[in-house]
């Protein structure tokens, strides 16, 4: 059960991180998130860890966000490790992310970033799998205007 937690630590943390963006808070959150799948008993879904974690860890996100009425941090944050080398890509990149909604980064961020199944992001999300690939195809499309306005 407990094989490859340290690897879902990491994808969760950089999840909170996304979400947060800040990384005492992510750090923290992350804990919890763990303490609180640990805590768990009746969790015994075997391969489907990880949706659970990122559930998880989106309401304990969403938890801290209202308690601090904190619609979203402004604290400048790593691009995510995209592959790119290229600084300026990867700052208009950030930018263009940084355009796109809150439920847009969270989509694209869980499907390209770690990989997460769309089967696995519609029970994250609580949508239908149709939806999420209507949607993360409408993101990309976005996305890419976005960035065509920077060249």
């Amino acid at each position: 059960m407990y094989t490859g937690l340290e690897e879902d630590y990491d994808k969760v943390y950089r999840y909170c991180y996304m979400k947060l963006r800040h990384r005492q808070t992510a750090e923290d959150i992350t804990q919890e998130t763990f303490l609180r799948f640990l805590e768990d008993c009746n969790y015994k879904e075997t391969g489907r860890r990880l949706p659970f974690l990122y559930t998880i860890a989106r309401n304990k996100c969403i938890d801290y966000c209202r308690l601090r009425k904190m619609a979203e941090l402004t604290e400048d944050a790593a691009l995510y490790d995209c592959g790119s080398q290229n600084t300026e890509v990867r700052i208009d990149l950030q930018r263009a992310l940084e355009k796109l909604e809150q439920e847009e980064q969270e989509l694209i961020f869980l499907r390209y970033v770690n990989e997460v199944s769309v089967n696995d992001i519609s029970k994250i999300l609580n949508i239908s799998r149709f939806s999420v690939r209507r949607k993360t195809q409408n993101c990309l499309k976005k996305l890419k205007s976005i960035m065509g306005e920077f060249y």
